[in-house]
């Protein structure tokens, strides 16, 4: 594979169960080496984007590649270079993680034997365990050894820290990281962006099937948004001032109201917001950088079109 070839590559990659849509011309070019966040709500199309990719879903139309293979002919060579972790697991109850573990491993033929008893240790994971005795977090963490064990050169984790205690966690961060630092690419995908600021460098964002974003995590986070919040002596000033419409501004989302303030975030220049307040009845003014979750959320409220 050419170093300079996207690990990732997809061109209006689309998917459709009947007549509703899944995903729609979803582009995606993640390099190799890089984490990448892919991040949206639950229902906007995370996880069929990574089933489509990895073969388990044909699509619609538009097309993937991983490792410059094509997703659909080239997907059994794909899945011996990947580790992928689903966002619900499911087992043969009847087998103990560490018979579960070998056989898993015995699709990559290669020796996991150290790596599974590495992790195991590492994750505190009981390997004489029956899988039906299993709590969800412990076949969580049984899902991040099964994707970890073969030495992937990619990782797909979709949603991979549910059911995770905040110690596991932190572990299982740490454990990512280092296996970026010996090149590994991950493609993380959550609806808790506080996860992917953790990781990521750059990131997607997803909605309603459509992408509406690829942004550095460090350019979201210095969006020319502000965090605006008012304080009014009374609701009735309050309401009045709601009334005559001013806020009523593509540069104003968020909108709230509450007894005595008026809050929202603003995109626009300083100026622009200063004529804007210029005048009212104020007794306190707070400007502030919002949370990187703010940011976020900015590109869900209703009607937002970015």
């Amino acid at each position: 594979m050419n170093k300079d070839k996207p690990v990732i590559e997809t061109l209006n990659l689309t998917k459709y169960y009947g007549k509703v849509r899944g995903i729609e011309n979803v582009n995606l070019s993640i390099r190799k080496g890089e984490i990448f966040g892919f991040i949206g709500p639950n229902g906007a199309g995370k996880s069929t984007t990574i089933r489509t990719l990895l073969g388990l879903m044909y699509p619609t139309r538009g097309k993937g590649s991983i490792f410059g293979m094509d997703m659909v002919k080239e997907s059994r060579e794909i899945k011996k270079k990947i580790g992928f972790m689903p966002s619900e697991v499911n087992y043969y109850g009847t087998m103990n993680t560490l018979e579960l573990l070998e056989y898993s491993a015995g699709f990559y033929k290669v020796d996991c034997a150290d790596k599974i008893r590495e992790l195991a240790q590492l994750f505190n994971v009981d390997l004489s365990k029956k899988i039906y005795d299993l709590s969800l977090g412990n076949k969580k963490k049984i899902s991040i050894l099964q994707s970890l064990i073969h030495g992937p050169e990619l990782l797909i984790l979709d949603e991979p820290t549910t059911g995770l205690d905040p110690l596991m966690q932190a572990r299982f961060f740490e454990v990512l990281s280092d296996e970026n630092k010996k090149g590994t690419t991950i493609f993380f995908s959550s609806h808790t962006l506080s996860e992917v600021q953790k990781l990521c460098k750059r990131v997607a964002i997803i909605k309603a099937g459509e992408i509406i974003n690829v942004e550095d995590i460090e350019t979201l986070r210095k969006k020319q948004l502000k965090k605006v919040r008012i304080s009014i002596e009374s609701k009735s000033t309050i309401d009045s001032i709601i009334k005559t419409n001013i806020f009523n501004t593509s540069g104003i989302v968020s909108l709230k109201t509450t007894d005595n303030s008026i809050q929202f975030m603003f995109a626009g220049s300083p100026n622009e917001l200063v004529t804007l307040l210029a005048g009212l009845p104020m007794t306190d003014l707070v400007i502030e950088e919002p949370e990187l979750e703010e940011i976020f959320m900015h590109y869900y409220e209703d009607g937002n079109e970015e």
